[in-house]
């Protein structure tokens, strides 16, 4: 069980890392998205694409170090739950918003976000589950690349999903 905390830990990290950072690096874009997204009034956009950007990397740093693991996993659950909470309220008013997840990509989110952070949540909570131990180092080793491949997938996902709908 300490192998599967290992992996989600990173897989965690690497993914929030990648969204907090791309978030950071287009922040004026990232937060003209969030209206669009999660309607609210204009003195509210700054306070929560900031919060949101800190959470996301706070996360990154508390899933890695052992003493704060559990409290990152939990910070990471209840990020998951506002942006499928974000993510459902946008598909039901059938306004597309884009997707700025990862960046400045433009596809308007849908069902497969949804899937996607319903995934990370469950291997968030998993991690939060798992035993804190830290495991032998070959183990370990293993454990991280799993977490940071499937990370890697899960972050190009958007890209994935254009390159199968093109060939079919």
């Amino acid at each position: 069980m300490e192998y599967l905390r290992a992996a989600c830990a990173t897989l965690i990290a690497v993914v929030f890392a990648a969204s907090s950072l791309s978030k950071f690096r287009d922040f004026r874009g990232f937060a003209r998205s969030v209206p669009a997204l999660v309607p609210m009034p204009a003195n509210a956009v700054l306070p929560v694409s900031v919060a949101v950007v800190a959470a996301e990397g706070g996360v990154a740093v508390l899933v890695v170090v052992p003493a704060t693991g559990t409290a990152g996993f939990l910070l990471a659950s209840l990020l998951l739950l506002a942006f499928a909470a974000a993510i459902g309220t946008a598909l039901r008013r059938g306004r597309p918003a884009p997707c700025r997840c990862f960046g400045a990509g433009d596809t308007p989110v849908g069902p497969r976000h949804l899937a996607r952070n319903a995934v990370l949540l469950c291997l968030a909570v998993a991690g939060a589950l798992a035993p804190a131990h830290l495991p032998p180092v070959a183990g370990a080793a293993l454990a991280v690349a799993a977490g940071g491949a499937v990370a890697v997938l899960v972050i190009a996902m958007d890209d994935i999903a254009v390159v199968f709908a093109r060939s079919s």
